[in-house]
């Protein structure tokens, strides 16, 4: 059966016309030292029989940055499976502009955590940051280094706004 999962997907428009989405960068000793599919849409699990999925993207937005969505619009992009078929994501997307804009910002964030074994099978359990830092970055760049699985929700964010 396939996970399910919900994020948020914000967008600006830059001064010169580039479309440039945040994204974050997956925390962790795996996600440490690579970059290109080492990012993600700020995003996470829930149960359809439990959550709605706008309520789902906007508890994992805050738990994994830290702060809360920007009180914009949003849009319902769609739900995106990933070619393995073992995750959906429905993504909404919403007008980022003003939204963590400069570097002071984004430092000031306190990323959720998760816990894991580490090194493997050390018996040894570490804290891990889920996202080591957001950036905005133009659609182009980000369909290169966000994983492959959430590449079509870029496509349908670049569809939409023309």
């Amino acid at each position: 059966m396939a996970t399910t999962s919900a994020g948020i997907l914000l967008y600006r428009i830059d001064p010169d016309g580039t479309v440039s989405a945040l994204v974050a960068h997956m925390g962790g000793p795996f996600w440490a030292r690579k970059d290109e599919g080492a990012w993600s849409i700020p995003k996470g699990e829930f149960d359809p029989s439990q959550e709605a999925a706008w309520d789902a993207a906007a508890r994992e937005f805050r738990e994994e940055l830290g702060v809360a969505p920007p009180d914009v619009p949003y849009v319902e992009l769609g739900t995106f499976a990933y070619s393995s078929g073992a995750k959906t994501v429905t993504v909404f997307c919403g007008d980022g502009t003003g939204f963590l804009t400069s570097d002071a910002d984004r430092a000031a964030l306190v990323f959720g955590e998760f816990e894991m074994e580490w090194p493997p099978r050390s018996g040894r359990r570490q804290c891990f940051p889920e996202v080591d830092r957001v950036e905005w970055m133009p659609l182009a760049d980000a369909r290169r280094r966000v994983v492959a699985g959430q590449r079509p929700a870029l496509d349908a964010l670049g569809g939409l706004l023309g």
